[in-house]
């Protein structure tokens, strides 16, 4: 018996202690990402492209930044440039709600609802019972029309 219960002990210690090789420290925190997130509150768009430009070139898998990108090219008119950005954060996050959000919008004030419509329905999907992302996407869709 007592072979047993050694057993169990050593069964157990060897799951905790797997256990704790298996959690990670948390993540760093992204300077570069902040300073952008910064210039955007202030609507300092060209300090946010600064920022964000080399930091696509240095992170190529950030969505987030990629969708900030898009954010700031689209509040400086620079549409095209946006959408590029938009459809990169999407490649590499297909469910990025802010993203569906945001390309929605530069469809709208673009004048091509059909494609915002389709990023509504992409949120309607990813979000099924609604999220902030595409109620305001639906609202700016409905003051469009």
């Amino acid at each position: 018996m007592p072979y047993y219960r050694l057993l169990l002990v050593v069964s157990l210690l060897a799951g905790t202690f797997a256990f704790a090789a298996d959690t990670s420290p948390p993540a760093p925190r992204d300077t570069e990402l902040e300073k952008a997130q910064s210039a955007i509150a202030r609507k300092d768009w060209a300090v946010a492209l600064a920022v964000l430009e080399p930091y696509t070139v240095a992170n190529p898998r950030s969505a987030d930044g990629f969708n900030l990108l898009g954010y700031s090219m689209r509040n400086l008119k620079k549409y095209d440039e946006s959408l590029v950005a938009y459809k990169q954060a999407l490649t590499l996050d297909p469910k990025h709600r802010g993203a569906h959000e945001y390309i929605g919008i530069a469809y709208v004030q673009m004048g091509q609802l059909d494609k915002a419509k389709e990023h509504l329905a992409s949120l309607d999907k990813i979000c099924p019972f609604s999220c902030e992302e595409y109620r305001d996407l639906k609202k700016a869709i409905a003051q469009a029309q």
